[in-house]
């Protein structure tokens, strides 16, 4: 994974955004300084309850390493993601990351069945971004974790927060209980629209369902091709339930979850809505106009067709200021922005991809 001198001194020079870091805790413990007393009692007592059927084990279908690169395990022991210095010398130095948005999945409180315990959670871990990394690594930005089964405390914990410069998304999980148009998530829309941050919605491990339509898949392979799918029914659901007519001024970016089949899920949905609109008088518009107008994409997993060239017919379709440069650090399909874009493009072109979208699209300056 180690580049050339004359490589990193070049990708430094290309200063780019990564829109997808994992950071992780060593330990439960390391969120006990901002637990109190009777949560930490609880973490070593009963432990998580979440959302699916092992909750000691590792989420089904189990896959190995976590799903982590094999070179990202600290020396000092623990699991990939957990040592900042580790990722300063493994991934933010020599990819040239000017800025890193922190995408906190684990242990933060999104798919805890008990609600109490799923507040205490993720109020900690966002506490945790802010004290073990944010402070102590300047290119750092962090995401409000909120359970958002509980959208009355999402909605309060996404406006406490948003008073902290740091903290410029809101990580939501798609493996909700409900489909993400529904009502019950409003609260979380109203409030990120009033703060000015985006929704960043992310697959995770865990989910209230299983992970595709048809049941428990077989294979990780399957796990893995179902982040779309998954993605593709929550923003299905969001455009048709009207929560961009209800909050125009929402933002949203869809992480981990690839991008090339938003045309084909546009073209349909908008043949639907000519057909039957009368079903969703809510909808002013054909829903291809929210998609383009509400949506941005992270780029990794970049789909990777036989022929790269491919790709930026897709790209004009969706828009080149809709990407955002993301590398999924430290995981093992990780996107090297050295080598991971194979397709051609002009400087204005790249500029946008790995750099400027994002800066726009966050409010970085």
């Amino acid at each position: 994974m180690n580049a050339p001198l004359a490589e990193t001194k070049a990708s430094q020079r290309l200063a780019i955004v990564d829109c997808d870091i994992h950071p992780t805790q060593r330990s439960i413990k390391d969120l006990f300084p901002y637990l109190s007393e009777r949560w930490r009692d609880h973490s070593k007592s009963v432990g998580p309850h979440i959302r699916q059927g092992l909750a000691a084990m590792q989420a089904y279908p189990r896959m190995m390493a976590a799903g982590q690169r094999a070179d990202a395990y600290p020396a000092n022991g623990g699991p990939p993601g957990c040592d900042l210095e580790l990722m300063q010398r493994q991934h933010l130095d020599p990819a040239g990351v000017e800025t890193g948005m922190l995408v906190a999945l684990s242990k933060g409180g999104m798919e805890e069945r008990n609600q109490d315990y799923a507040r205490a959670l993720s109020h900690a871990v966002n506490d945790w971004q802010i004290e073990d990394w944010v402070r102590k690594e300047p290119r750092l930005r962090a995401g409000v974790v909120v359970p958002q089964e509980d959208a009355a405390f999402a909605a309060g914990e996404i406006r406490e927060r948003s008073l902290e410069p740091a903290f410029r998304q809101i990580i939501v999980s798609p493996r909700s209980i409900e489909p993400l148009g529904r009502q019950r998530y409003w609260p979380i829309y109203e409030a990120a629209q009033e703060c000015g941050l985006p929704l960043g919605l992310h697959p995770a491990a865990f989910g209230s369902s299983p992970s595709t339509g048809g049941g428990w898949p077989t294979y990780y392979m399957q796990e893995h091709y179902a982040f779309c799918t998954n993605m593709e029914s929550n923003l299905v659901s969001m455009v048709f339930e009207g929560v961009f007519e209800r909050f125009p001024r929402l933002r949203v970016a869809l992480i981990e979850s690839g991008f090339t089949w938003i045309p084909a899920m546009c073209w349909r949905m908008d043949r639907a809505w000519e057909r039957m609109r009368h079903e969703v008088p809510h909808l002013k518009r054909p829903p291809s106009e929210y998609i383009r107008e509400h949506l941005w994409f992270a780029t990794q997993p970049l789909e990777e067709p036989e022929d790269p060239a491919f790709l930026p017919e897709i790209i004009e379709w969706i828009g080149w200021d809709r990407l955002l440069f993301s590398t999924d650090y430290p995981h093992w399909d990780y996107d090297d922005p050295r080598f991971c874009i194979r397709f051609k493009m002009t400087d204005a072109q790249k500029s946008m991809l790995f750099r400027d979208n994002a800066r726009k699209f966050y409010g970085l300056s």
